[in-house]
């Protein structure tokens, strides 16, 4: 018989079927992201019954679209068991999309077992019309539709898995176009399976019961409509809810994370320590045992990151985290407590060696290491340890005398340990003190100059003099520079102190000419810290300019150890001094590098030998005697003066003057002075022309 279809029911067919298709993937997404076994189940079984409902209405629609020259109608019964059929391949299709291995032998399994189980519902729905004689099936057109029906399959499970996450870019879109492609492939399965069948002539439908076919078509269109669309709506409202849960779960992580890791390093933080450190206490009160607090922090890390920049000093504070991780035992707590500080908390130690022994071991490794990263370690620690429970038996208590042990460290070097003591309280309040007055100083003017002479070695006639500060307090007295310089050099207010000490000199040799005097040449020591201002010699001469003294009248003096940490530069600084005018010396030679290559390339005006080597001409006979001897042919070799500091006995004055030193200065010749005394030595001294 010839057959014909409806338009508008078929149209409909295919809109169902593409909706279906969408809830599906939907669903794949949001089913494969539930963490719950039972809420997986659940969500399957209910998106089954959705998905074999859409799938189910297409095939319905599609069939209330066919008509024949005969009534037609469908057996209840029949029609029931092509729809759980749909349910049953939808569940299948789930249960496939959603393991947690979609492999190749999986995805065509289930292909062929899903493509059955709607080519059965297909075929199902087909028997419930009841045709006598029976309905006539082409082997051609139904081996396509079985293809299709495996195929379609095939891809909807491959297409869902791949277009299972949520937070795909442009996931809608993709979803859409797949929902189409799989909507035209449900579609031709069913459309070619009609095309399979052949209805013979004088057919009767047994199934006919006279239902108006369009009103039954819009009833099932709208009901399958309404469950797929809630299917829909339920499916991205739980994804909203789950992302809602699991952003607060994000949030509430982060929160702690803050609260309790240092944001930078993710290690524990200051509060973190101090839980553990509680902790570690109470334990070792029970168990009466040792623990140990090695409280460091960076030698030179400021200097980095005053010329580096902080994101530099950022990363060599995360470098150093996590190498100290490495250096230390798993047991062992590693914290961050701001800044360049960090501390161990080495609990369940036999002795106090142990503690020693971790120490060395940490700054060992820091020395020698290496690292995975492959980046050199710029810095290295100075460590405090203070145990429990002899050097305290609080938390503060323990940090505070770690913190005075670490000071105790860099004053005996750096880069080395120490173990805290009680006279060390003494040493860090008075650390205080100094810290407090350095911060008025400037303002309150506590700050003076002395001025140390400096001889001609053949003549002694009076050459020069070298500046040295004093800090004059008025609860810690005089203060000398060995004592103050390193603390206002950590702090970084050696800066604004130097300035003030070469300011303060042009206007002292001002008062001496205004006096009638010599104008004197006066050596200005620079420290480290100063070294690292990008527009040091345009500051050095804006004071010198302002203050109406020529720059010949100044000399800097650069120890050799400072000018040898970064040689390339040192010798660009020293041409811009140089070229404006100002004389360099390097002082302290022979402690430092003594790398004869650069000392060429400085070119500088002076050389001072180190007091250590003025000391070893009486101490070391006729050893000291060659070394001293040895630098100063050298620097006479490249057109340099010799300055010999520390001179304190006869027999190193006449050693000198022998091996002709161009310059001396030390206590025997003359003690610092301040200004007023200075000016009177410069009326009854010879001065060299």
């Amino acid at each position: 018989m010839q057959s014909t279809y409806n338009f508008w029911l078929v149209a409909i067919s295919f809109a169902v079927a593409t909706l279906a298709s969408y809830t599906a993937l939907d669903l794949t997404g949001r089913i494969f992201l539930l963490a719950s076994a039972r809420l997986r189940h659940a969500w399957r079984l209910g998106g089954a019954v959705a998905l074999g409902v859409g799938i189910w209405s297409m095939h319905f629609i599609a069939m209330l679209a066919f008509s024949l020259p005969i009534p037609l109608g469908y057996d209840f019964a029949t029609t029931a068991c092509s729809l759980g059929l749909a349910i049953g391949a939808s569940y299948l299709a789930l249960v496939m999309t959603t393991r947690a291995r979609l492999t190749a032998l999986r995805l065509l399994s289930g292909g062929i077992l899903m493509g059955f189980g709607i080519a059965g519902m297909h075929y199902t729905g087909m028997a419930a019309m009841d045709m006598t004689p029976g309905i006539h099936y082409q082997p051609g057109w139904f081996a396509i539709s079985l293809a299709i029906a495996i195929g379609a399959s095939s891809a909807a499970l491959w297409m869902a898995r791949a277009l299972s996450n949520d937070d795909a870019r442009n996931v809608f879109q993709k979803r859409s176009g797949a929902a189409l492609v799989m909507g035209i492939a449900i579609s031709g399965m069913h459309y070619a399976g009609m095309a399979a069948a052949d209805f013979p002539l004088g057919a009767v439908c047994g199934a006919a019961n006279g239902v108006n076919t369009i009103w039954l078509a819009a009833m099932v269109s709208l009901f399958t409509l309404a469950i797929l669309i809630v299917t829909l709506m339920l499916s991205r409202f739980d994804a909203r809810t789950t992302f809602l849960v699991g952003a607060v779960s994000k949030l509430n992580g982060q929160i702690i994370r803050l609260a309790t890791l240092d944001s930078l390093t993710g290690l524990p933080n200051r509060a973190t320590l101090t839980e553990r450190v509680e902790r570690a206490i109470q334990s070792s009160r029970r168990e009466r045992s040792l623990f140990a607090i090695l409280f460091m922090d960076l030698d030179g890390f400021k200097t980095i990151n005053d010329s580096l920049g902080h994101s530099v000093g950022d990363d060599v504070l995360a470098a150093f985290s996590q190498r100290l991780l490495q250096c230390v035992r798993s047991s062992d707590t590693v914290a961050r407590l701001g800044g360049d500080e960090f501390v161990v908390l080495a609990e369940h130690l036999a002795s106090r060696e142990d503690a020693g022994v971790l120490a060395e071991s940490v700054l060992e490794r820091m020395r020698h290491g290496i690292w995975s990263d492959s980046q050199p370690l710029q810095v290295m620690p100075s460590i405090g340890i203070a145990l429990y429970p002899q050097d305290g038996d609080t938390v503060d208590t323990l940090l505070k005398h770690a913190d005075a042990a670490m000071y105790e460290a860099k004053r005996a070097g750096r880069s080395t340990y120490r173990f805290f003591e009680r006279s060390m309280n003494e040493a860090a309040t008075r650390t205080l003190l100094i810290q407090s007055a350095l911060h008025e100083a400037l303002s309150a003017g506590s700050f003076t100059l002395h001025f140390q002479p400096k001889f001609h070695g053949g003549t002694d006639s009076l050459v020069g003099a070298e500046a040295l500060i004093r800090l004059i307090d008025s609860k810690l007295g005089t203060l000398p520079p060995l004592e103050f310089i390193p603390i206002a050099e950590r702090s970084g207010q050696i800066v604004q102190i130097g300035y003030w000490v070469v300011r303060e000199t042009c206007r002292q040799i001002r008062r001496w000419i205004a006096e009638g005097l010599p104008a004197m040449k006066v050596a200005v020591n620079l420290s480290p810290r100063q070294l690292l201002q990008p527009n040091l010699v345009a500051e050095m001469l804006a004071i010198v300019q302002a203050e109406g003294v020529p720059c010949q009248q100044i000399m800097f003096e650069i120890t050799e150890t400072v000018a040898m940490q970064d040689a390339p530069k040192t010798i660009e600084m020293i041409r811009e001094f140089q070229a404006n005018g100002f004389e360099i010396a390097i002082d302290d030679f022979g402690t430092g590098y003594s790398s004869l290559a650069y000392l060429q390339r400085f070119r500088v005006k002076q050389l001072k030998i180190d007091r250590f080597f003025t000391n070893g001409l009486d101490e070391h006979g006729a050893e000291g005697s060659a070394i001293v001897s040895a630098i100063i042919a050298l620097a006479h070799s490249l057109e340099m003066d010799v300055v010999a500091e520390g001179v304190e006995t006869e027999s190193q004055l006449d050693i000198l003057k022998s091996m002709q030193c161009d310059e001396m200065q030390g206590f025997l010749l003359g003690k610092p002075l301040s200004a007023n005394d200075f000016g009177d030595l410069l009326k009854h001294r010879t001065v060299a022309a």
